[in-house]
């Protein structure tokens, strides 16, 4: 019976290298082909240029412009067999990682499937001989065992059962290892793969997506999706992944200039750059809330950032911040401002009975101009006012309002309001609120962060804000940093499709987070979903992390690894001592990737200043743009997204991590380890520990 088993996985393994081998040469011909074809194109842009600048005397108008008109189309062909090639090239690296044999209900030969991150057609066999991951037949791969299986096409439900579900690791062209499975994926491949050390950039994940991402990925019909995924899930990898999914269904309706992603910082949006291009899609534009905000703004408004807040939090507690900070997040504010505007609307525009050329404009007529352009913004209605007031002293007294006169009616109707000043009716609100001391405006006319999206939605309110209609799908990461009154603008400034994604338990300030169901009630048409299981720690270190964190429901994956290891030391400096043992550890490791995780910029650039001699290590601060692998030493805030083989947590004494926000701090360090966990502390040991 062994033998027999042996025998039949041995002609398996000889039938698998001859696919292999012969799906390499066709796609080495295909780009053998292209190479020719951009060769031929390439020629043909030179002669048609040569050919212009040699005739363009003889040549009429209609000439050159056919002329040109041809040239730009060669060079667009040229484009397109550029970026085939590039598909192409990671074909013959990796070409497939899965394969199903599916038969179709009704019918009795079974259809070999071949899933791959790229779609490869044989023209001359006329045969598909790999299927991109996002086909609709491949999502049975990714669904269901062998047995009674379905895929949906646009029109139809193909019902069949799956024979065989075969796993490859290829990588150069080489196979690694192939497996059968009756199970989804997980275990054997899954376990391969989480094993594997980290990069300085976050890795497709196409050959290991789990049934319950895939649900997520696939889901193209919820209008906005939001996903609270514990950490270590791939909730940021499954968005850019479901990015691919829709690029790639709705290739006539969007591509990837149509998409925006919101991030956290600049380090972040480096480490995921690479997603979309490994998985054959441009990469698309990013920003911040700080920088849409700046842009609002027009550049007018200075105001504290986000980092500089969180900063100021962890560095001391501040009862009166944090009150600011809490109403300023909240729903209860937007109704006040809401309030405030219908106040400035019945009560605020106060006209007078004025006098144009001896003839009489009376205030009754005034404010019935002001009510008349109600469906305006309040301050973008004065224009409207002064225009019906010159035309009706025209009809009804045949005189035109001209030059100074007319600047002149302008400034009196602009009287009549408070004030047209942004900053000056905001600062009236808290007056109006009898809440003066809500208002802290610091040094240069700087505003707090907490004042930037309340400012905004004034704004919006009194003047109108610009929407982005250019941007289809809006894809918002770490959404729990965000709060109630950010998502009340960024639903009236993006009016498209979202994805919201993040970790309630990750909130960098407790004080203006925002949970699943608090973000519902601004997307009310939301559908909402959730992951529990973490892949990227061993079993041990997320059973550790969750002591940190209160009723937080976390299904650790079964990958184990050695215990997290808690060092007392007698002092600082001992402490600092046998971080250098650790570090020194892990350069002589297999690992990549080594964090230090501490909780304040000072702390981590005190660390730095220490090692840097010592070591090879890269700082991250508020400033940094990229993210590189080796030795990195950073806040918990900055390393938020990140993952390290390797997390070495200083510091970690009672005196350092005490209040709330600590706590999230040091839950978000630990989270970030994937393989290996060292905490640090020196006196008192953090009572969270």
């Amino acid at each position: 019976m062994t033998n027999t088993i042996e025998k039949q996985k041995q002609l398996d393994l000889t039938y698998e290298k001859k696919y292999l081998k012969h799906l390499l040469f066709q796609v080495e011909k295909a780009i053998n082909g292209i190479n020719d074809r951009i060769q031929t194109q390439s020629d043909e842009i030179r002669y048609l240029n040569t050919h212009l600048q040699e005739y363009k005397t003889d040549m009429d108008h209609l000439e050159k412009n056919a002329m040109r008109e041809a040239i730009t189309n060669t060079a667009v062909m040229g484009d397109h067999s550029v970026d085939k090639k590039r598909r192409l090239i990671r074909l013959r690296d990796v070409p497939y990682f899965g394969r199903i044999d599916f038969v179709e209900k009704g019918k009795e030969k079974s259809q070999e499937i071949y899933v791959g991150v790229h779609n490869f057609h044989d023209d001359s066999a006329n045969k598909n001989l790999v299927y991109d991951w996002r086909a609709p037949i491949s999502s049975m791969f990714y669904d269901f065992e062998t047995g009674a299986a379905f895929y949906e096409t646009t029109n139809s439900k193909i019902e069949g059962s799956v024979e065989l579900k075969r796993q490859f690791r290829i990588r150069k062209g080489e196979m690694e290892y192939m497996f059968d499975s009756e199970l989804t994926i997980q275990d054997d491949v899954l376990q391969k793969e989480l094993n594997q050390a980290s990069s300085s950039k976050m890795k497709n994940i196409v050959a290991t997506i789990q049934r319950e991402q895939n649900a997520i990925i696939r889901n193209d019909e919820a209008r906005h999706l939001i996903i609270q995924g514990v950490a270590g899930s791939g909730k940021t990898s499954i968005a850019l992944h479901r990015i691919a999914f829709l690029l790639y269904k709705f290739k006539e309706n969007i591509s990837s200039d149509d998409i925006l992603i919101i991030s956290p910082n600049k380090v972040f949006a480096s480490y995921i750059s690479n997603v979309l291009p490994e998985l054959g899609e441009e990469t698309v534009a990013e920003t911040s809330m700080e920088e849409i905000a700046s842009e609002l703004f027009e550049h007018q408004i200075k105001f504290q950032s986000f980092f500089d807040q969180v900063a100021e939090l962890l560095a001391k507690t501040d009862e009166n911040l944090i009150e600011r900070i809490r109403f300023k997040s909240s729903p209860e504010l937007l109704k006040k401002i809401d309030e405030y505007i219908l106040y400035l609307e019945n009560d605020g525009f106060k006209p007078v009975d004025l006098m144009i050329n001896r003839k009489p404009v009376p205030a009754w007529f005034i404010k019935e101009l002001f009510v008349k352009h109600n469906r305006r913004p309040i301050l973008n209605r004065f224009n409207e006012v002064v225009r019906d007031i010159v035309n009706n002293m025209f009809i009804h007294y045949r005189y035109e309002v001209m030059g100074k006169e007319r600047t002149t009616l302008h400034t009196t109707i602009r009287k009549m309001f408070p004030s047209t000043n942004l900053r000056m009716l905001y600062k009236e609100f808290y007056n109006w609120l009898e809440r003066p001391d809500l208002l802290k405006v610091r040094k240069g006319a700087t505003f707090e962060y907490s004042d930037v999206y309340p400012l905004l939605y004034l704004k919006m309110k009194l003047e109108g804000l610009k929407t982005y209609s250019d941007v289809k799908h809006l894809v918002v990461d770490e959404m729990q940093d965000y709060s109630a009154v950010q998502y009340k603008v960024l639903s009236r400034l993006f009016p498209c499709k979202k994805t919201v994604l993040g970790d309630i338990n990750q909130s960098v300030n407790p004080f203006s987070a925002s949970a699943m169901d608090t973000i519902q009630t601004i997307f009310t048409d939301a559908t909402c979903m959730t992951m529990q299981k973490s892949y990227r720690s061993t079993y041990e270190i997320t059973q550790f992390s969750k002591k940190l964190r209160e009723n937080i429901e976390i299904e650790a994956i079964e990958r184990h690894g050695e215990e997290p290891k808690i060092h007392s030391f007698k002092s600082e400096t001992e402490e600092i001592g046998h971080v250098n043992v650790l570090i020194k550890k892990f350069l002589n490791s297999d690992f990549n990737s080594l964090g230090i995780v501490c909780k304040t910029q000072p702390q981590a650039n005190k660390l730095f200043n220490e090692l840097k001699n010592e070591f090879d290590i890269n700082l991250l601060n508020a400033t940094s743009v990229v993210f590189g692998s080796g030795i990195v030493i950073a806040t918990a805030h900055l390393a938020k997204g990140l993952e390290f083989d390797s997390v070495i947590v200083p510091f970690v004494n009672q005196k350092n991590y005490s209040s709330e926000p600590d706590r999230q701090m040091l839950y978000v360090a630990c989270t970030r380890a994937m393989h290996s966990l060292n905490i640090t502390y020196s006196g008192k040991i953090s009572e969270f520990l």
